[in-house]
């Protein structure tokens, strides 16, 4: 069935700002046309507005896409982030919850979480999933049982995933073992990581299946290929964390002699089908060899910043060649706005100067981006053919009220949401989910795997 919606404004592809009064169409989940209906202020020739148009006062932009998510961290929200630590102490906390997690309480958390992103704006989420096997490390009778869990939870959610199944073999850089929560990471090698992976196949359009290499602490050297073998092979994206902490660093100098961005670059793993999260503390050659190879870079700053990780320098890697998409990660914040205008005004703490991106570049970032980088290259913009994604936010909030619509990016937050539309099927009205009680589920599903 045909829809139509009438955007009080639209951001455009190729658009530096918004454009008032733009009608968009959509049949089947696709968009079919987008049509400005004013040009310099009279009413487009030869357009007919019929009375069937859904109004959608504010600012309409296509789906954001979250790239980087770890659904079960956000039992941790309000629990880590106060007092002394750093990453390392943070881990252990993250631990605990990743032992208490089943494919059904991890289905309840997940399902909460992802509609709190559809909440947010979210479209489509990249699931940095490591969490597979029972908690000593036994496979379940179904080896996929908790990705199974993550793609129902994400229809449930009313959002599309791309379950990023992370390849997780030892505990440091040197080799040492699994121990502990950690041994349900682990299928003992990146042979028998990639016979799982390979094995499991949603029967959901909503969900794709990715891969990834949790960090170059978990996959030894001889084996990244193995698992960026795979990923090449089946044409699917790759991802990565990289340098997310100074001592990653050292510690693969003092095993490798190289840093992990060489590291990666030797056994095969950068490419334009790769994205390094994080990347916060790259060398300059580093950053070469991400641009030159078109690497994408996948940046979460709230999470960097909570978790006192640094600032990583945003606008070289773009500069260099590396495309810019952004994650959630912890979910310490669900909130892409929040991270998108993060991007800038870290680059200004960073060199004390300001104006490093345009609202554009952030907006693509954001979405079309985001998208790409896993593996929905049809999404993200609002443009005829690509998937029917709309994301409005409201202008006459108490944050927004006042701002031009170009500021948008600048001022509103995930709570100035109040309709998203995913492949055409509406999944937020009026600020509201409408299948999913977010606060409700969220608290009970915490509270089953947090003491």
């Amino acid at each position: 069935m045909p829809l139509r919606w009438l955007a009080e404004y639209a951001w455009l592809p190729d658009h530096a700002e918004p454009t008032p009064d733009v009608l968009i169409e959509a049949d089947a989940g696709r968009i079919t046309a987008v049509t400005p209906l004013t040009a310099g202020g009279r009413p487009a020739a030869g357009v007919e507005v019929l009375g069937d148009a859904t109004r959608l006062p504010g600012l309409t932009l296509p789906g954001l896409a979250n790239s980087h998510s770890h659904a079960f961290h956000r039992a941790l929200r309000g629990r880590t982030h106060a007092g002394r630590g750093d990453f390392w102490s943070w881990r252990d906390a993250m631990y605990a919850v990743a032992a208490r997690l089943d494919p059904d309480s991890y289905l309840a958390l997940a399902r909460a979480a992802y509609a709190e992103m559809a909440l947010a704006g979210v479209t489509c989420v990249g699931e940095f999933h490591y969490l597979h096997h029972g908690p000593d490390g036994t496979p379940y009778d179904d080896p996929n049982a908790m990705s199974a869990a993550l793609v129902e939870a994400a229809a449930h959610a009313g959002i599309r995933l791309t379950l990023l199944d992370a390849c997780y073999l030892t505990a440091s850089v040197d080799g040492a073992p699994l121990a502990g929560p950690q041994r349900r990471f682990g299928d003992g090698d990146a042979l028998r990581w990639a016979a799982r992976v390979a094995a499991f196949r949603p029967e959901n359009e909503h969900a794709r299946v990715g891969t990834a290499i949790h960090s170059v602490r978990a996959v030894p050297a001889e084996q990244l290929a193995t698992v960026a073998n795979l990923a090449d092979r089946a044409g699917v994206p790759l991802h990565v964390h990289l340098s997310e902490q100074p001592a990653e660093n050292d510690a693969c100098r003092s095993v490798h002699g190289v840093t992990p961005t060489r590291l990666l670059a030797e056994h095969g793993v950068l490419g334009a089908h790769t994205t390094a999260v994080h990347a916060t503390h790259p060398t300059s050659a580093d950053v070469t060899l991400l641009g030159d190879s078109r690497t994408g870079i996948c940046l979460c700053p709230t999470t960097e910043r909570d978790l006192a990780d640094g600032i990583g320098p945003a606008r070289r890697m773009a500069e260099a060649g590396s495309p810019l998409t952004l994650g959630s990660d912890s979910h310490a914040v669900v909130d892409l706005f929040e991270e998108a205008r993060a991007v800038e005004l870290d680059e200004r703490l960073r060199t004390r100067r300001r104006g490093h991106f345009t609202a554009a570049e952030l907006l693509t970032a954001a979405t079309v981006a985001g998208h790409a980088a896993l593996g929905w290259g049809d999404a993200g913009r609002l443009a005829v053919g690509d998937r029917a994604d709309l994301v409005t936010v409201r202008l006459d909030s108490a944050r927004t009220a006042g701002v031009p619509p170009v500021g948008a990016f600048f001022a509103a937050t995930a709570a100035d949401v109040t309709t998203v539309v995913v492949d055409g099927r509406t999944v937020v009205a009026e600020g509201r989910h409408l299948t999913v009680d977010v606060p409700t589920e969220l608290r009970h599903a915490i509270a089953e795997v947090v003491s």
